[in-house]
């Protein structure tokens, strides 16, 4: 037997189950406006008896607005972008609106192209990360009627409203830090810093540290892929086979850092005293390994959540600098 589609129920329908009109219906599920608890009962069991939908593209398109908010990030491989996600939804929600997502895989030319496709929506507000945008995105931006936010970076100039940390800070206090622990001879290992702006920006940073300490970077080994556990791994091989004598590794995150420990435990390199690890982003995983990383750690949820703040509260444009933590660990 064929299945056939049943038509969507209708607000009109909902009414007259509720034996009200239509525009009862809607403030009833806007929660917005007058009606009586009574009234209310009746019409949510008419929603539910009836498994009504509301339009929600209609509604936009009849206020001019919505209250969806766009988030066009990078990856969703990369817990860093999930924990953003997190903070801000659960605040988001409590305020009646909705959270969407597009992922760019670090492409400004795709970013482009969702974030047009997001101003489609009327949205409250698109959240991005970091500063570095094509021409095209930041003109739409600018010219689109809802909230512009740029998250996980303050090292730049804000569109509109900014939530995150320095990213040149925290390369700065990373090479501090193992110049500091007696380290000369520091290598680097990293993923796409063209399309990770924030990574290149710690690894800029974390270079002219040394350089101005005494100890240049000795060798670096960047894969042009994203991070991952598999690449950090093989990057760390790949330096040590070309530079034996590090004594000192800095990684572009810890995902990268968890790869080159991998590496470390199967060929017997201990840790710190042969070679030293550090890190970045603080991950969860990094505080149970054996020896917890060094590394520094971010305030990925709280980013999520006073960004969502900020955009239900309509605030004015401002950049919020939550700063970072250096965790001293036991791997450096």
């Amino acid at each position: 037997m064929d299945f056939k589609y049943q038509s969507a129920v209708t607000l009109a329908q909902v009414a007259e189950a509720a034996g009200v009109g239509e525009s009862t219906v809607s403030r009833v599920l806007r929660n917005h406006g007058s009606f009586s608890g009574k009234t209310r009962d009746r019409v949510i069991a008419a929603v539910e008896r009836l498994g009504y939908v509301p339009n929600r593209i209609a509604g936009t398109l009849a206020s001019a607005g919505s209250r969806l908010v766009a988030f066009v990030i990078p990856s969703l491989s990369n817990i860093v972008f999930a924990d953003v996600l997190r903070g801000a939804s659960a605040i988001l929600e409590a305020n009646q609106h909705q959270a969407v997502f597009a992922v760019t895989d670090y492409d400004p030319q795709r970013e482009e192209a969702l974030v047009a496709s997001m101003l489609a929506w009327r949205p409250t507000a698109v959240m991005l990360a970091g500063y570095e945008h094509t021409q095209g995105t930041v003109k739409m931006l600018r010219a689109a009627n809802c909230r512009s936010v740029e998250l996980l970076d303050v090292d730049g100039t804000a569109l509109d409203l900014a939530v995150g940390f320095s990213n040149r800070a925290a390369g700065h206090e990373s090479a501090q830090f193992l110049l500091k622990r007696g380290y000369r001879r520091i290598g680097y290992v990293g993923h796409d810093l063209n399309r990770d702006t924030r990574a290149g920006k710690r690894f800029s940073s974390f270079c002219e540290t040394l350089s101005a300490g005494g100890a240049p970077l000795v060798d670096c080994e960047i894969h042009a892929a994203a991070s991952s556990v598999e690449n950090g791994r093989l990057g760390l091989e790949q330096l040590l086979t070309r530079t034996p004598d590090l004594d000192a590794v800095y990684f572009s995150n810890d995902d990268m850092a968890l790869g080159g420990y991998f590496h470390c435990l199967a060929r017997g390199i201990s840790i710190p005293s042969q070679l030293a690890i550090f890190g970045y982003n603080g991950l969860d995983i990094g505080r149970v390994t054996p020896q917890p990383f060094s590394t520094i750690r971010t305030p990925r949820v709280a980013t999520g959540q006073v960004a969502a703040k900020l955009v239900v509260d309509n605030a004015p444009p401002q950049v919020v600098d939550l700063g970072f933590q250096l965790i001293e660990g036991a791997t450096a």
